[in-house]
């Protein structure tokens, strides 16, 4: 089966693409350097010909409110015609646990638009709304510096591995449509403040993580159950302190 998977190249898409792969389907990535712009809609009828399913996973480039809305906008629009044309029979999108209880953000109201959009396009679909991944925790960090610290509130968190998000994802696009919602997280639920305090004592930083009732959550108050899924989420296996163990830390860029 041609599955394509449009944001193919990146963290998600590449595990995404190597799942399939291994189960015998025609997975292809579909990304700008692939030759496929779900913006401009260059390539995206050429990659989506034959397809029977659809996997979106890409991301807006820019956080910035309206720059964020109007990237799921327009490629929401152009992938919709494409896969109206195309004869695509299941579109699997990736979006965030929490997306309606985070609506203070612009980013966030951008990810519900694009859900409103999936759901009344008339392509049969899945969401599958994940939790943060293991693989920001340390983005987390650096936007929640305030004073010299971490500043970050003890709500409760259940962050999970890149990998095993993919691995949802690929079941989901394997799956019949779910015409809803499928929520993933983490096998193990922590305080924010302590994952993170966590992740920078494995990586011998020296900030110091503040546990701070008010402290934002990327700019934005966030409940005790805000970041967490409901009861009957799926839960991957991988846990934070085989992933600190096993998946090398990125390494800065050379400076130039």
């Amino acid at each position: 089966m041609k599955i394509v998977v449009i944001g193919g190249t990146g963290l998600i898409g590449s595990h995404v693409v190597e799942r399939l792969a291994e189960r015998g389907h025609d997975a292809v990535a579909a990304a700008p350097s692939t030759g496929v712009d779900t913006i401009s809609g260059a390539g995206l009828a050429e990659a989506l010909s034959g397809a029977e399913v659809v996997v979106d996973v890409s991301n807006s480039p820019s956080f910035e409110d309206q720059a964020a809305m109007d990237f799921f906008e327009t490629a929401g629009r152009n992938i919709s015609a494409a896969e109206k044309a195309a004869g695509v029979r299941h579109h699997v999108a990736l979006s965030v646990v929490g997306t309606d209880r985070l609506q203070a953000s612009g980013y966030f109201r951008a990810k519900a638009a694009q859900e409103a959009m999936i759901a009344a396009a008339g392509v049969p679909y899945t969401l599958v709304h994940a939790t943060q991944f293991f693989e920001f925790i340390r983005s987390i960090a650096g936007f929640s510096m305030k004073n010299g610290a971490v500043h970050l509130p003890g709500v409760r968190f259940q962050p999970m591995a890149a990998a095993d998000v993919a691995g949802f994802v690929a079941e989901a696009a394997l799956a019949a449509p779910a015409n809803g919602t499928i929520e993933i997280g983490g096998p193990e639920t922590f305080g924010l403040d302590e994952a993170v305090r966590k992740v920078l004592e494995f990586d011998h930083d020296p900030r110091r993580v503040v546990t701070d009732r008010q402290a934002p959550y990327f700019g934005i108050a966030v409940g005790e159950r805000t970041l967490v899924p409901g009861p009957s989420a799926r839960l991957g296996a991988t846990t934070l302190d085989w992933w600190l163990e096993h998946v090398p830390a990125p390494q800065p860029a050379m400076a130039h």
